[in-house]
């Protein structure tokens, strides 16, 4: 029996809180982990985890044990990616995720040429606007937007995102101009996927809960109630650029615009040391600064 058989399935487990999760990261069935495990245990005469039918902790032995295992495995995988640099070619399955509207429209066609150029590359891409946990559910890299949660996982700044409060002409000519962040409450406000719209207001961010008559989860869909005179928006700019400088709608309170936010590329502390989540993030960040929307 190899020293090194079941270690990686105890690191998952303890990593997932779960051996069901830690068999779909692993990619194996959730008996065939729970057997590793129980073995690795029989081999080690301890017990290392608490089995509910609810969850699994880590026991005292565990706790210890997997400090040292983790420590292990990064080390071996470090060795396989030292091969793997001097390869140079990105191989392999990598996952990742965005949020839906700007995956589809930035995230997916760079990827997909990123694809066609290393074609030995497997990838797997799961756009949704929830906010995944990339460490339980075995992902390598998440496109996150705006200002970003403090977490264990490492970001990479691959495009800026600019928020802009606007209306059509049309909207200011029949309501008029709010000209302070105290008239806002005045107007209908388009309500997209947040609660609250972002200010900046004496050195400080501002946070405004908008109302009105009208709200969807889609930022598109917010653009064109817009342009029809619905009401203000607040949009980032590669929606509403273009249509600023042509006219079709005019920039609001540009003295409280929030302080700039921006596109992330999220990753794991140890993923990005992989040649193809290295690779991946160059490309994303080369493509998204030749996108029209950011020219």
């Amino acid at each position: 029996m190899s020293r090194w058989e079941g270690l990686d399935e105890f690191v998952a487990v303890a990593e997932c809180g779960s051996f069901s999760r830690a068999a779909e990261r692993l990619r194996l069935s959730s008996s065939h982990v729970s057997r590793k495990v129980a073995l690795l245990e029989d081999r080690l005469q301890a017990r290392l985890l608490y089995r509910t039918t609810r969850r699994v902790s880590l026991t005292e032995a565990g706790q210890s044990f997997f400090a040292r295992c983790q420590r292990l495995i990064e080390e071996r995988d470090e060795a396989f990616l030292s091969i793997g640099d001097l390869q140079s070619a990105p191989s392999g399955l990598l996952r990742m995720t965005a949020a839906v509207a700007y995956g589809e429209r930035f995230i997916v066609p760079l990827a997909n040429e990123f694809m066609a150029r290393h074609p030995q590359l497997k990838l797997e891409i799961e756009l949704t606007n929830r906010t995944l946990d990339m460490v339980q559910e075995g992902f390598d890299l998440a496109i996150r937007l705006g200002r970003l949660n403090e977490s264990s996982l490492v970001a990479t700044r691959i495009a800026p995102r600019v928020m802009y409060l606007c209306a059509s002409p049309a909207y200011l000519e029949r309501y008029g101009r709010p000209h302070t962040l105290s008239e806002l409450g005045r107007h209908n406000c388009l309500i997209g996927t947040g609660d609250t719209w972002s200010f900046q207001q004496d050195g400080r961010e501002f946070q405004f809960r908008p109302s009105g008559n009208w709200r969807c989860n889609s930022g598109q869909a917010v653009l064109d109630a817009a342009l029809r005179g619905f009401g203000l928006c607040q949009l980032p700019d590669y929606y509403v650029l273009d249509l600023l400088r042509r006219g079709d709608l005019i920039s609001l309170l540009g003295v409280h615009q929030p302080p700039n936010a921006a596109v992330w590329a999220v990753y794991p502390q140890r993923r990005y040391a992989l040649p193809k989540v290295r690779l991946l993030i160059e490309a994303l960040k080369t493509g998204l600064a030749l996108c029209p929307e950011y020219c």
